[in-house]
Protein backbone atom coordinates (compact mmCIF):
# COMPACT_ATOMS: atom_id res chain seq x y z
CA UNK A 1 0.00 0.00 0.00
CA UNK A 2 1.17 3.49 -1.11
CA UNK A 3 1.82 6.22 1.97
CA UNK A 4 -0.46 8.78 1.54
CA UNK A 5 -0.56 12.47 1.92
CA UNK A 6 -3.21 15.20 2.63
CA UNK A 7 -2.14 18.54 1.05
CA UNK A 8 -3.62 21.96 2.07
CA UNK A 9 -4.04 24.67 -0.30
CA UNK A 10 -5.88 27.63 -0.35
CA UNK A 11 -5.92 27.31 -4.22
CA UNK A 12 -4.90 24.77 -7.06
CA UNK A 13 -5.28 24.36 -10.65
CA UNK A 14 -7.01 24.41 -13.35
CA UNK A 15 -8.40 28.29 -12.44
CA UNK A 16 -5.67 29.37 -9.99
CA UNK A 17 -1.97 29.11 -11.26
CA UNK A 18 0.68 30.49 -9.12
CA UNK A 19 4.39 29.58 -7.91
CA UNK A 20 2.59 27.58 -5.33
CA UNK A 21 0.25 25.64 -7.03
CA UNK A 22 2.76 24.92 -10.00
CA UNK A 23 5.02 23.96 -7.55
CA UNK A 24 3.05 21.72 -5.93
CA UNK A 25 1.53 20.14 -9.39
CA UNK A 26 5.08 19.68 -10.45
CA UNK A 27 6.52 18.16 -7.09
CA UNK A 28 3.57 15.70 -7.14
CA UNK A 29 3.84 14.64 -10.62
CA UNK A 30 7.18 13.18 -10.57
CA UNK A 31 6.58 11.65 -7.19
CA UNK A 32 4.50 8.37 -7.85
CA UNK A 33 5.28 5.89 -5.48
CA UNK A 34 2.85 8.40 -3.06
CA UNK A 35 -1.14 8.75 -3.19
CA UNK A 36 -1.62 12.66 -3.01
CA UNK A 37 -4.98 14.34 -1.74
CA UNK A 38 -5.70 17.51 -1.40
CA UNK A 39 -8.61 20.08 0.84
CA UNK A 40 -8.66 23.43 -1.76
CA UNK A 41 -11.32 26.11 -2.13
CA UNK A 42 -13.63 26.18 -5.46
CA UNK A 43 -12.47 29.79 -6.70
CA UNK A 44 -14.60 29.44 -9.29
CA UNK A 45 -17.81 28.05 -10.21
CA UNK A 46 -18.93 24.96 -11.51
CA UNK A 47 -15.60 23.12 -10.60
CA UNK A 48 -15.84 20.02 -10.01
CA UNK A 49 -16.18 18.84 -6.19
CA UNK A 50 -13.46 16.27 -6.43
CA UNK A 51 -11.55 15.05 -9.94
CA UNK A 52 -7.93 13.91 -9.95
CA UNK A 53 -5.10 16.43 -11.48
CA UNK A 54 -2.26 14.55 -12.25
CA UNK A 55 -1.20 12.73 -9.06
CA UNK A 56 -3.13 14.36 -6.82
CA UNK A 57 -7.24 13.78 -6.28
CA UNK A 58 -8.36 17.68 -5.18
CA UNK A 59 -11.34 17.76 -2.86
CA UNK A 60 -13.33 21.73 -3.65
CA UNK A 61 -14.91 23.44 -0.90
CA UNK A 62 -16.24 26.83 -0.87
CA UNK A 63 -18.41 29.19 -2.70
CA UNK A 64 -16.91 29.04 -6.13
CA UNK A 65 -15.68 33.10 -6.44
CA UNK A 66 -12.79 34.55 -5.10
CA UNK A 67 -13.76 36.76 -2.31
CA UNK A 68 -12.29 36.77 1.08
CA UNK A 69 -15.68 35.39 2.78
CA UNK A 70 -14.54 32.51 0.23
CA UNK A 71 -11.07 32.69 1.66
CA UNK A 72 -12.07 33.06 5.54
CA UNK A 73 -14.66 30.19 5.02
CA UNK A 74 -11.70 27.93 3.67
CA UNK A 75 -9.83 28.17 7.57
CA UNK A 76 -12.81 27.08 9.08
CA UNK A 77 -14.13 24.33 6.95
CA UNK A 78 -10.74 23.18 5.06
CA UNK A 79 -10.51 21.02 8.49
CA UNK A 80 -13.84 19.39 8.46
CA UNK A 81 -13.56 18.50 4.74
CA UNK A 82 -9.94 17.05 6.47
CA UNK A 83 -11.30 14.72 9.25
CA UNK A 84 -14.06 13.08 6.46
CA UNK A 85 -11.50 12.29 4.00
CA UNK A 86 -8.96 11.19 6.89
CA UNK A 87 -12.04 8.76 8.62
CA UNK A 88 -12.21 7.24 4.36
CA UNK A 89 -8.55 7.16 3.31
CA UNK A 90 -5.93 7.14 6.94
CA UNK A 91 -3.35 9.48 5.95
CA UNK A 92 0.28 9.14 6.84
CA UNK A 93 0.58 12.63 6.94
CA UNK A 94 -0.72 16.20 6.07
CA UNK A 95 1.29 19.03 5.04
CA UNK A 96 0.10 23.04 4.48
CA UNK A 97 1.41 24.98 1.30
CA UNK A 98 1.86 28.37 2.52
CA UNK A 99 1.56 29.30 6.41
CA UNK A 100 -1.04 32.10 6.13
CA UNK A 101 -3.28 30.51 3.85
CA UNK A 102 -2.92 27.00 5.33
CA UNK A 103 -1.83 27.06 8.49
CA UNK A 104 -4.41 27.66 10.20
CA UNK A 105 -6.48 24.77 9.36
CA UNK A 106 -3.90 22.05 9.74
CA UNK A 107 -3.19 24.09 13.14
CA UNK A 108 -7.26 22.18 13.82
CA UNK A 109 -6.05 18.91 12.25
CA UNK A 110 -3.58 18.50 14.60
CA UNK A 111 -5.15 19.62 17.75
CA UNK A 112 -7.14 16.50 16.70
CA UNK A 113 -4.76 14.09 14.84
CA UNK A 114 -1.22 15.07 16.88
CA UNK A 115 0.31 11.82 15.91
CA UNK A 116 -0.16 12.61 12.09
CA UNK A 117 2.68 14.08 11.01
CA UNK A 118 2.99 17.78 9.64
CA UNK A 119 5.04 18.86 6.74
CA UNK A 120 5.04 23.14 6.89
CA UNK A 121 5.81 24.70 3.04
CA UNK A 122 6.72 28.20 3.13
CA UNK A 123 6.02 30.19 -0.40
CA UNK A 124 4.62 33.49 0.62
CA UNK A 125 5.53 36.28 -1.33
CA UNK A 126 4.53 39.37 0.59
CA UNK A 127 6.33 40.80 3.16
CA UNK A 128 5.94 38.60 7.25
CA UNK A 129 4.99 41.71 8.98
CA UNK A 130 2.45 42.09 6.32
CA UNK A 131 1.46 38.63 6.52
CA UNK A 132 1.44 38.23 10.48
CA UNK A 133 -0.77 41.38 10.77
CA UNK A 134 -3.06 39.62 8.40
CA UNK A 135 -3.29 36.30 10.70
CA UNK A 136 -3.92 38.30 13.83
CA UNK A 137 -7.40 37.16 14.28
CA UNK A 138 -6.25 33.79 13.98
CA UNK A 139 -2.78 34.33 15.78
CA UNK A 140 -2.89 31.39 18.40
CA UNK A 141 -3.86 28.70 16.00
CA UNK A 142 -1.21 30.49 13.34
CA UNK A 143 1.88 30.32 15.58
CA UNK A 144 0.62 26.72 16.69
CA UNK A 145 1.09 25.76 13.01
CA UNK A 146 4.87 26.68 12.92
CA UNK A 147 5.74 25.23 16.74
CA UNK A 148 4.05 21.69 15.56
CA UNK A 149 5.25 21.60 12.07
CA UNK A 150 7.69 18.05 12.87
CA UNK A 151 9.66 19.67 9.10
CA UNK A 152 8.95 22.74 7.43
CA UNK A 153 10.27 22.98 4.27
CA UNK A 154 11.08 26.68 3.07
CA UNK A 155 12.17 27.67 -0.84
CA UNK A 156 14.38 30.50 0.16
CA UNK A 157 16.91 31.10 3.23
CA UNK A 158 14.97 34.14 3.93
CA UNK A 159 11.80 32.47 4.52
CA UNK A 160 13.40 29.74 6.42
CA UNK A 161 14.60 31.97 9.09
CA UNK A 162 11.02 33.68 9.45
CA UNK A 163 10.55 29.96 10.19
CA UNK A 164 12.91 30.04 12.93
CA UNK A 165 12.02 33.84 14.10
CA UNK A 166 8.07 32.16 14.38
CA UNK A 167 9.43 29.76 17.17
CA UNK A 168 10.12 26.80 14.65
CA UNK A 169 12.74 24.08 16.46
CA UNK A 170 12.22 21.44 14.60
CA UNK A 171 14.16 20.25 10.67
CA UNK A 172 14.25 23.14 8.02
CA UNK A 173 15.37 22.25 4.44
CA UNK A 174 16.15 24.96 2.18
CA UNK A 175 14.67 23.17 -1.21
CA UNK A 176 13.63 26.14 -3.85
CA UNK A 177 11.01 25.89 -6.41
CA UNK A 178 12.20 24.89 -9.83
CA UNK A 179 11.96 25.96 -13.72
CA UNK A 180 10.85 23.29 -16.65
CA UNK A 181 14.56 23.82 -18.08
CA UNK A 182 13.39 22.12 -21.00
CA UNK A 183 10.49 23.94 -21.82
CA UNK A 184 11.95 27.63 -20.92
CA UNK A 185 15.57 26.80 -22.02
CA UNK A 186 14.29 25.55 -25.84
CA UNK A 187 14.96 27.21 -29.77
CA UNK A 188 12.22 28.43 -31.13
CA UNK A 189 12.68 28.53 -35.19
CA UNK A 190 13.83 32.24 -36.36
CA UNK A 191 10.26 32.62 -38.02
CA UNK A 192 8.14 32.40 -35.08
CA UNK A 193 10.48 34.71 -32.66
CA UNK A 194 10.07 37.17 -35.80
CA UNK A 195 6.20 36.50 -36.32
CA UNK A 196 6.35 37.86 -32.45
CA UNK A 197 8.50 41.01 -32.91
CA UNK A 198 5.84 41.74 -35.11
CA UNK A 199 2.89 41.15 -33.32
CA UNK A 200 4.48 43.05 -30.95
CA UNK A 201 5.90 45.96 -33.33
CA UNK A 202 9.21 45.52 -32.26
CA UNK A 203 11.17 47.63 -34.78
CA UNK A 204 15.18 47.79 -36.30
CA UNK A 205 17.14 49.11 -33.18
CA UNK A 206 14.55 48.90 -30.50
CA UNK A 207 15.51 47.05 -26.99
CA UNK A 208 12.45 45.31 -24.94
CA UNK A 209 12.15 45.03 -21.38
CA UNK A 210 9.64 42.62 -20.27
CA UNK A 211 8.15 41.60 -17.08
CA UNK A 212 6.08 38.36 -16.07
CA UNK A 213 4.22 39.74 -12.85
CA UNK A 214 1.22 40.15 -10.83
CA UNK A 215 0.17 43.80 -11.45
CA UNK A 216 0.36 43.92 -7.56
CA UNK A 217 2.29 46.71 -5.23
CA UNK A 218 4.96 44.25 -4.36
CA UNK A 219 6.02 43.53 -7.82
CA UNK A 220 7.10 47.17 -8.30
CA UNK A 221 6.02 47.15 -12.35
CA UNK A 222 5.02 51.35 -11.23
CA UNK A 223 9.17 51.70 -10.63
CA UNK A 224 10.18 49.71 -14.13
CA UNK A 225 7.13 52.34 -16.11
CA UNK A 226 8.89 55.61 -13.90
CA UNK A 227 12.58 54.55 -15.16
CA UNK A 228 11.42 54.14 -18.86
CA UNK A 229 10.74 57.63 -18.77
CA UNK A 230 14.64 58.45 -18.27
CA UNK A 231 15.59 55.97 -20.54
CA UNK A 232 16.03 56.38 -24.20
CA UNK A 233 13.20 55.81 -26.87
CA UNK A 234 13.96 52.86 -28.43
CA UNK A 235 13.87 51.14 -24.79
CA UNK A 236 9.95 49.52 -24.78
CA UNK A 237 8.37 47.50 -22.30
CA UNK A 238 6.59 44.62 -22.51
CA UNK A 239 3.84 43.52 -19.67
CA UNK A 240 2.63 40.28 -19.23
CA UNK A 241 -0.03 39.88 -16.44
CA UNK A 242 -3.00 41.24 -15.06
CA UNK A 243 -3.98 42.30 -11.00
CA UNK A 244 -5.65 44.97 -9.62
CA UNK A 245 -3.18 47.71 -9.74
CA UNK A 246 -3.64 47.50 -14.02
CA UNK A 247 -5.78 50.78 -14.50
CA UNK A 248 -3.49 52.64 -12.48
CA UNK A 249 -0.60 51.56 -13.93
CA UNK A 250 -2.23 52.53 -17.39
CA UNK A 251 -3.08 55.94 -16.44
CA UNK A 252 0.70 56.64 -15.18
CA UNK A 253 1.76 55.24 -18.75
CA UNK A 254 -0.88 57.78 -20.00
CA UNK A 255 0.72 60.63 -17.29
CA UNK A 256 4.44 59.99 -18.23
CA UNK A 257 3.46 60.06 -22.25
CA UNK A 258 4.13 56.13 -22.70
CA UNK A 259 1.84 54.91 -24.33
CA UNK A 260 3.66 54.10 -27.58
CA UNK A 261 6.48 52.07 -25.48
CA UNK A 262 4.47 50.52 -22.94
CA UNK A 263 2.62 47.48 -24.17
CA UNK A 264 0.22 45.58 -21.50
CA UNK A 265 -0.74 42.26 -22.97
CA UNK A 266 -2.38 40.71 -19.91
CA UNK A 267 -2.03 36.77 -18.98
CA UNK A 268 -0.14 34.60 -21.38
CA UNK A 269 -0.11 30.97 -21.01
CA UNK A 270 3.03 28.54 -19.32
CA UNK A 271 3.42 27.43 -22.98
CA UNK A 272 3.45 30.87 -24.62
CA UNK A 273 5.71 32.50 -22.49
CA UNK A 274 8.85 31.50 -23.03
CA UNK A 275 8.58 32.34 -27.10
CA UNK A 276 7.91 36.14 -25.38
CA UNK A 277 10.93 35.94 -23.34
CA UNK A 278 12.90 35.09 -26.41
CA UNK A 279 11.54 37.84 -28.75
CA UNK A 280 12.64 40.14 -25.73
CA UNK A 281 16.01 41.32 -24.32
CA UNK A 282 16.21 42.10 -20.72
CA UNK A 283 13.83 40.91 -18.08
CA UNK A 284 13.35 43.18 -15.20
CA UNK A 285 11.16 42.88 -12.03
CA UNK A 286 12.78 45.19 -9.23
CA UNK A 287 10.45 43.60 -6.31
CA UNK A 288 9.83 44.82 -3.13
CA UNK A 289 9.09 41.63 -1.58
CA UNK A 290 9.81 38.25 -2.66
CA UNK A 291 9.46 34.40 -1.40
CA UNK A 292 11.67 33.32 -3.80
CA UNK A 293 10.32 34.33 -7.51
CA UNK A 294 9.94 31.49 -10.57
CA UNK A 295 9.74 34.37 -12.98
CA UNK A 296 13.35 35.18 -12.34
CA UNK A 297 14.62 31.58 -12.90
CA UNK A 298 12.22 31.31 -15.80
CA UNK A 299 13.82 33.92 -17.30
CA UNK A 300 17.83 32.60 -16.58
CA UNK A 301 16.76 29.74 -17.99
CA UNK A 302 15.31 31.49 -21.28
CA UNK A 303 19.01 33.04 -21.54
CA UNK A 304 17.80 36.88 -21.00
CA UNK A 305 19.96 38.89 -18.27
CA UNK A 306 17.53 39.86 -14.83
CA UNK A 307 17.52 42.87 -13.37
CA UNK A 308 16.07 42.45 -9.99
CA UNK A 309 16.63 43.68 -6.35
CA UNK A 310 18.01 41.36 -3.92
CA UNK A 311 14.64 41.64 -1.72
CA UNK A 312 13.74 38.22 0.32
CA UNK A 313 14.68 35.00 -1.69
CA UNK A 314 16.10 36.59 -4.57
CA UNK A 315 18.92 36.81 -2.52
CA UNK A 316 19.82 33.20 -2.73
CA UNK A 317 20.19 33.03 -6.58
CA UNK A 318 20.69 36.91 -8.28
CA UNK A 319 24.58 37.89 -7.71
CA UNK A 320 25.68 41.16 -8.71
CA UNK A 321 28.89 42.29 -9.87
CA UNK A 322 29.12 44.66 -7.03
CA UNK A 323 27.30 43.76 -4.09
CA UNK A 324 28.47 39.51 -4.48
CA UNK A 325 32.16 40.00 -5.61
CA UNK A 326 32.85 36.52 -4.37
CA UNK A 327 29.92 34.79 -6.21
CA UNK A 328 29.73 34.23 -9.54
CA UNK A 329 27.78 36.88 -10.86
CA UNK A 330 24.13 36.31 -12.46
CA UNK A 331 22.38 39.02 -12.51
CA UNK A 332 22.22 43.20 -11.97
CA UNK A 333 20.51 43.87 -8.73
CA UNK A 334 19.08 47.41 -7.68
CA UNK A 335 17.34 48.46 -4.14
CA UNK A 336 13.71 48.43 -3.98
CA UNK A 337 11.70 52.09 -4.87
CA UNK A 338 15.03 53.38 -7.19
CA UNK A 339 13.63 54.07 -10.73
CA UNK A 340 17.11 55.89 -11.10
CA UNK A 341 18.96 52.76 -10.26
CA UNK A 342 16.66 50.56 -12.68
CA UNK A 343 17.05 53.63 -15.43
CA UNK A 344 21.14 53.05 -14.80
CA UNK A 345 21.34 48.86 -14.66
CA UNK A 346 19.99 49.10 -18.35
CA UNK A 347 21.80 51.17 -19.65
CA UNK A 348 24.75 48.99 -18.07
CA UNK A 349 23.39 45.91 -19.34
CA UNK A 350 23.15 47.78 -23.20
CA UNK A 351 26.36 49.00 -22.83
CA UNK A 352 28.10 45.69 -21.99
CA UNK A 353 27.22 43.17 -24.08
CA UNK A 354 30.09 40.64 -24.28
CA UNK A 355 29.93 41.08 -20.23
CA UNK A 356 26.10 40.51 -20.61
CA UNK A 357 26.41 37.14 -22.20
CA UNK A 358 28.91 35.80 -19.64
CA UNK A 359 26.21 36.60 -17.13
CA UNK A 360 23.25 35.00 -18.53
CA UNK A 361 25.47 31.71 -19.60
CA UNK A 362 26.12 31.35 -16.14
CA UNK A 363 22.92 32.47 -14.62
CA UNK A 364 21.49 29.40 -16.87
CA UNK A 365 24.19 26.81 -15.74
CA UNK A 366 23.24 27.63 -12.00
CA UNK A 367 19.79 27.06 -13.25
CA UNK A 368 19.98 23.93 -15.23
CA UNK A 369 21.90 22.51 -12.19
CA UNK A 370 19.55 23.58 -9.53
CA UNK A 371 16.35 24.89 -10.13
CA UNK A 372 15.04 21.82 -12.17
CA UNK A 373 12.09 20.43 -11.35
CA UNK A 374 12.99 16.91 -11.61
CA UNK A 375 16.23 17.86 -8.69
CA UNK A 376 13.62 19.52 -6.81
CA UNK A 377 11.18 16.69 -6.51
CA UNK A 378 13.89 14.36 -5.72
CA UNK A 379 15.03 16.70 -3.00
CA UNK A 380 11.17 16.95 -1.90
CA UNK A 381 11.11 12.76 -1.87
CA UNK A 382 14.10 12.04 -0.12
CA UNK A 383 14.56 15.28 2.37
CA UNK A 384 11.17 15.92 3.46
CA UNK A 385 8.68 13.21 2.74
CA UNK A 386 10.98 10.59 2.90
CA UNK A 387 11.89 11.74 6.26
CA UNK A 388 8.17 12.04 7.84
CA UNK A 389 7.38 9.21 6.21
CA UNK A 390 9.11 6.76 7.86
CA UNK A 391 8.13 8.22 11.73
CA UNK A 392 4.39 7.38 10.75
Amino acid sequence: MPKKILIFSLAYVPKFVGGAEVAVREITNRITDIEFHMVTLALAPRLPKSEKIGNVVVHRIGFGNTSALNKLYFQLAAPFKAFALHRAHRFDCVWAVMAHSSGVPVAIFKLFHPQIPFILTLQEGDPPERIERQMLPFWPLFSHAFRKADIVQAISTFLGAWARQRGFKGALEIIPNGVDTKHFSQEYPPRAIDELKDELGKGMGDVFLITTSRLVHKNAVDDCVSALAALPENVKFVVLGTGPLEIRLKEEVRKLKLETRVQFVGQVSHDEMPKYLRASDIFIRPSRSEGMGNSFIEAMAAGLPVIATQEGGIVDFLFDEKRNPDREITGFAVNKDSPQEIAAQVKNVMEHPEKVRAVVATARAMVLEKYDWNTIAKDMRERVFGRVLKTS
